[in-house]
């Protein structure tokens, strides 16, 4: 799709020229020094039916026997990433470094950034909630179709999966997360808009994750970017194991980083409100072995015990 390209520059041009975007979070909009449009009033496809974050809702998730394991190139690659602070999140980018196949996706999909949501509020700062219940943070590492990866022509024209957004849920650990350190020292170099740095330390992206082992458990359903334009083109995947930060760590993000270039609104509450679900349904991925909830050697024992005396009778 053509199109995609230039609507994720567009995306990421955008909070580059806040003047011209003219949208902004609820804490800017309510900031006496701003003159900015709050999520309420974010126009092109902000308002329809099919929208993003979401509330998940764990005990009405149906399991999708397709959504099975991802496999993950490049993401073990070392690499001393570059950083921005592009006006609304901090940035990395990843420049089709990485990709993602399987895990119920329709074709190959090239990672392009990463950026993280938060608030100095713990339990408010990411965009999609489990059961009601908000998290310190949420990071979205996003990617890209490949053009000529999708299983049939069909799925080839539905724009509605064009950008697969992994999503991960971060929670206040009792220990530092030294795979995280590298991006949270960074932050200091990017307190303003436009500003770019470049890690002083490499790292992989599985650096940032859960153990590799834990990336079978999640949930998917169909959405939309969570800023302006938000277009309805994202599958996005929530993953059930949650990355833990130290509580220092989290709240680097509000002190060393900045919406203006005058340094009087830190960036904070850098999230969207709860979007209606409607009639969308939300999947999950089926745990290994959840259909024999005992070992199968525990379930044939009984039943070659039964044929046998059923035959020495």
């Amino acid at each position: 799709m053509r199109l995609l390209p230039a609507l994720l520059a567009l995306a990421a041009a955008r909070p580059l020229a806040s003047a011209e975007s003219h949208w902004c979070y609820e804490i800017q909009a309510k900031a006496s020094n701003y003159t900015c449009l709050g999520p309420s009033q974010w126009g092109e496809d902000c308002q329809k039916n099919r929208q993003s974050p979401i509330n998940i809702v764990t005990t009405k998730a149906q399991v999708d026997p397709d959504l099975g394991h991802f496999s993950f190139s490049g993401y073990d690659k070392k690499q001393k990433w570059k950083v921005q602070n592009n006006g609304h999140s901090v940035m990395v980018l990843l420049e089709g470094e990485a990709s993602i196949t399987g895990g119920g996706l329709s074709g190959q999909y090239r990672a392009t950034q990463l950026h993280l949501h938060w608030s100095e509020v713990l339990d408010g700062g990411s965009e999609h909630t489990i059961d009601g219940g908000r998290f310190a943070m949420e990071m979205h590492i996003v990617h890209e179709k490949v053009k000529g990866t999708s299983r049939n022509e069909k799925e080839a024209q539905d724009a509605k999966d064009e950008i697969a957004v992994l999503a991960f849920l971060v929670e206040v650990g009792s220990e530092k997360n030294d795979g995280f350190q590298p991006l949270v020292e960074a932050l200091s170099s990017v307190p303003r808009p436009k500003m770019n740095t470049m890690m002083k330390e490499s790292i992989s992206l599985f650096d940032l994750l859960p153990k590799k082992e834990k990336l079978r458990h999640y949930y998917r359903y169909l959405g939309s970017l969570t800023t302006p334009g938000c277009q309805e083109m994202v599958v996005w995947t929530v993953f059930q194991e949650h990355i833990q930060l130290h509580r220092d760590q989290i709240l680097t993000f509000s002190k060393k980083l900045y919406y203006d270039n005058e340094q009087t609104l830190r960036m904070t509450d850098n999230v969207r409100p709860l979007q209606d679900q409607g009639q969308r349904l939300v999947f999950k991925s089926q745990a290994p072995g959840q259909l024999l909830p005992l070992p199968l050697p525990a379930l044939l024992v009984p039943m070659l015990t039964c044929l046998t005396a059923g035959f020495l009778r």
